[in-house]
């Protein structure tokens, strides 16, 4: 197929589409976050059993990457994402009829799963469609958003919720994902891959780079989605905030992150990459501690500090696993390194935060993982192929 020269016409339509596509994608992934209270006292369960919801989204997403980035190009990119939109509209238009409250953990499996089909069939189909030179560009524009997926979400929640129940939320992006896969599939165009990965699973996981990389991005993942999923949770029932002013303070806690993630992409390349990922993350640490100690006075500032710094690592810790593997390990590795991290990182410290809130306190939780971070941020110096 003949690639887009310039992002004029077609090809800017185009690849604003697929950033809208990857902004639902994100959207409906977090979406449980600023409702969690609101399920939470509809289906009177505690914190843990909350939060756990994460767990079963992270791991369908963390499995899902993984399957996608070895078989979509097989079948299909284009199809392998219209699979994804009409599957995601139908899950959609399924949650409203859950009554019992362990269906969910199904459903945010399902819904993790097909959620991950969607960008490791994105990727490939951008560098089809765009020339070489506008790679970094596209893929930059695309990304963002997932970023301003974070900032908004809370307000697309509580204006949804001014007309629907928290159930009707997802009828709205089920209908929002129907439209959309009827017109990708008369607007893309289907490209597909027959070459064999070279390098297999086996000798991938015996590499210690793999391990110490995975290390680094499960807290980092922690630190992002892991805070922002269960902070409504926090803000609302330890701290005593109406729900409408939490999930405010979560969206514009967002806002800097919105374009400190294409900023960084300008001192990545100036600055010693390991240096770099090891301040980043040793801040983010810091300012995760401070979440646990303020009081709720600073909270709204020390919120937007941590997001800020901990959006900074993600295209510092990109660049560094190119920089890690080899071309043709590279793709899996990626793979492997997201998928650990989003189903710990996403998942498990989600849980364990609620677990902490059950037992003592939020405070506690996010203080040790604000700790634990700032620990992690070490072992950046051990991974020999960034000297």
């Amino acid at each position: 197929m003949e690639r887009y020269p310039n992002f004029r016409g077609k090809a800017l339509l185009f690849l604003f589409f697929l950033w809208f596509l990857w902004f639902i994608n994100f959207s409906v992934r977090i979406i449980f976050s600023p409702i969690l209270p609101i399920v939470e006292d509809e289906f009177m369960v505690n914190h843990a059993q909350a939060s756990s919801i994460f767990i079963f989204l992270s791991v369908g997403y963390g499995i899902s990457v993984i399957f996608s980035g070895l078989f979509s190009g097989k079948f299909g990119y284009k199809r392998t994402i219209v699979s994804s939109l009409t599957s995601l509209s139908l899950v959609g238009f399924l949650i409203p009829l859950v009554h019992n409250f362990f269906l969910l953990y199904l459903f945010a499996f399902v819904l993790g799963f097909f959620v991950g089909l969607y960008l490791p069939s994105a990727i490939p189909l951008i560098t089809e469609y765009y020339s070489e030179r506008n790679w970094g560009k596209a893929i930059a524009v695309h990304d963002s958003g997932a970023p301003i997926a974070i900032f908004s979400t809370p307000f697309i929640a509580l204006l949804l919720l001014h007309f629907f129940p928290w159930r009707g939320i997802f009828v709205v992006f089920a209908c929002i994902f129907l439209a959309c896969s009827i017109i990708f599939y008369f607007a893309a165009s289907e490209v597909k891959i027959s070459n064999p990965p070279k390098t297999t699973f086996r000798e991938i996981v015996k590499i210690r780079s793999l391990w110490l990389m995975a290390i680094i991005w499960i807290f980092s993942a922690g630190a992002n989605l892991g805070i922002y999923s269960i902070t409504p949770l926090y803000l609302t029932k330890e701290l005593q905030l109406e729900i409408g002013y939490a999930n405010t303070i979560l969206g514009i806690s967002r806002l800097g992150s919105v374009g400190v993630a294409i900023a960084c992409g300008f001192f990545i390349d100036r600055f010693n990459l390991r240096k770099f990922m090891f301040i980043l993350m040793i801040i983010t640490g810091f300012f995760t501690v401070l979440m646990g100690l303020v009081s709720v006075k600073y909270m709204g500032i020390v919120l937007f500090l941590q997001a800020f710094f901990v959006t900074g690592f993600f295209p510092a810790g990109l660049v560094a696993m190119a920089k890690t593997f080899s071309r043709e390990m590279r793709s899996l590795a990626t793979g492997i390194i997201l998928a650990i991290s989003i189903v710990f990182g996403g998942g498990i410290i989600p849980y364990l935060l609620g677990v902490s809130g059950d037992l003592c306190s939020f405070r506690v939780g996010i203080t040790i993982l604000g700790i634990s971070a700032a620990l992690a941020s070490t072992l950046v110096f051990h991974i020999k192929e960034l000297e």
